[in-house]
């Protein structure tokens, strides 16, 4: 066994990336395939899919979305849903049948159908948030391990249910933290927890800006398209009238269905600041809201657009939140140095800090194919996986807690500071707060 420190000083030295072969996840032996179910096959859940199946790293046997398929996800032109991720696997299947090998895929509407096929070992959940902790239980006591993208919760409450079917069913379940596969990004923040800037002072976290235009005031309903399952796709969430972008890609900007881009980009750059901090459990002490700007009363998307918050950790270490250019950006600073790193590239106080940072690695080998490699490769060898489920709850809770700060906001204005009980997950003497750390779902789904 290589001890802790062993492996950060060959990590830090070596900076080998992070990839597991085919030979290792015995992709070339087909009795030791993982049989796989992806639930969702939107933006990102065709994404993963695709990494999938170039990387063969399972036999991808069931498809499902309550999408039929259509235009209009993140772009017009992304034609996503479970027929055309039914398709893109027989495509894939038909191409590797050619070696011998050959596998059925179904497509569902409905995940429950999914979740009864015991020919099935694991699910990759690539769903709106509401519907996170929900479908995962139910995979977690059907005996699937499952893949579930960040945030990993819905809400603070969601994450101690999903941690404790992990456990009760003995079960792996990887968070689609996906830089805890990136390479550059561990290069870093394990330069920064073994003290290599000194004694870590300060910590500034960047979350881009809202990404898409919110219909204004005044929006009007739509109709609902014939291919697609509105009713099941609101499930737990409040009930609403249809709009194309309260759904697919843009649901991440109504908080009924998630938390903005503090969860989406927040759930990166946080989650890399807890882990060169040394904190993948546990949580500040105090959180305040700085600043928040909302778009008008009426408008159909209701998140924040700009942020920033503070966090102050029991060693003493500020964490500073905020909205910027840079979709994902993470700083270290410390007594003798700073080290940051994001998507807009990697830097350091002194050039020798990164001069053996690896390169971030591409095609079959990037950070979500590597993430997704770790997972199967996990269920094989009953291991933990990069982005356990305690570490993608503590993450989430981080975010989730910021957006209580930043909902109350208007109301209260800055300088409120709220006391934080990680222990026990709640504010401490604040009710407002303390509400919005559970979300009520909807029957049958409470």
């Amino acid at each position: 066994m290589t001890s802790r420190r062993q492996f950060l000083q060959q990590s830090l030295a070596v900076a080998a990336p992070l990839v597991v072969s085919p030979a290792v996840l015995g992709a070339d032996s087909p009795g030791n395939r993982i049989n796989v179910a992806f639930i969702g096959t939107g933006n990102q859940g065709m994404g993963l899919l695709k990494r999938f199946l170039a990387r063969d790293l399972g036999n991808v046997l069931a498809v499902c979305d309550v999408n039929e398929g259509s235009f209009g996800y993140k772009e017009p032109d992304h034609f996503y849903g479970r027929l055309p991720a039914k398709k893109m696997v027989d495509a894939a299947t038909e191409k590797k049948a050619k070696g011998g090998r050959s596998t059925n895929c179904d497509a569902y509407a409905d995940f429950r159908e999914v979740l009864d096929r015991d020919d099935i070992d694991a699910v990759v959940v690539v769903v709106p948030d509401h519907w996170h902790r929900i479908i995962t239980v139910m995979a977690l006591e059907a005996g699937k391990d499952v893949y579930c993208e960040k945030p990993l919760t819905f809400s603070v409450a969601d994450g101690r249910q999903m941690i404790d079917a992990v456990r009760k069913n003995n079960r792996i379940l990887q968070t689609g933290s996906h830089e805890r596969s990136n390479p550059v990004s561990r290069f870093v923040c394990e330069a920064a927890k073994a003290g290599k800037i000194g004694r870590i002072k300060r910590v500034i976290t960047k979350v881009g800006f809202n990404n898409k235009i919110s219909p204004p005031p005044g929006w009007k309903p739509m109709p609902v398209p014939s291919t697609f399952d509105y009713r099941s796709w609101l499930g737990p969430a409040p009930d609403a009238p249809y709009h194309q972008d309260r759904c697919l890609y843009r649901f991440r900007f109504h908080y009924d269905y998630s938390g903005g881009q503090i969860t989406n980009f927040g759930a990166h750059c946080n989650d890399m600041a807890h882990w060169g901090m040394g904190l993948d459990t546990g949580g500040p002490t105090e959180i305040e809201c700085q600043n928040a700007s909302f778009l008008p009363t009426g408008s159909l998307f209701n998140t924040a657009t700009q942020t920033r918050f503070r966090c102050l950790y029991p060693n003493g270490v500020e964490l500073v939140c905020e909205s910027g250019s840079e979709q994902v950006q993470t700083r270290f600073e410390g007594t003798d140095g700073w080290l940051q790193t994001g998507y807009d590239g990697t830097s350091a106080s002194d050039p020798e800090l990164i001069a053996v940072c690896p390169q971030k690695p591409k095609g079959i080998d990037d950070p979500h194919s590597s993430h997704l490699a770790n997972f199967i490769d996990c269920v094989k060898s009953r291991d933990e996986p990069r982005a356990p489920v305690e570490t993608g709850h503590s993450s989430a809770v981080l975010c989730h807690i910021a957006n209580a700060m930043i909902r109350l906001f208007p109301e209260t204005g800055p300088h409120r500071v709220a006391k934080w009980d990680a222990d026990n997950e709640r504010f401490v003497d604040d009710d407002a707060a303390n509400k919005m750390l559970v979300r009520e779902q909807r029957d049958p789904w409470s």
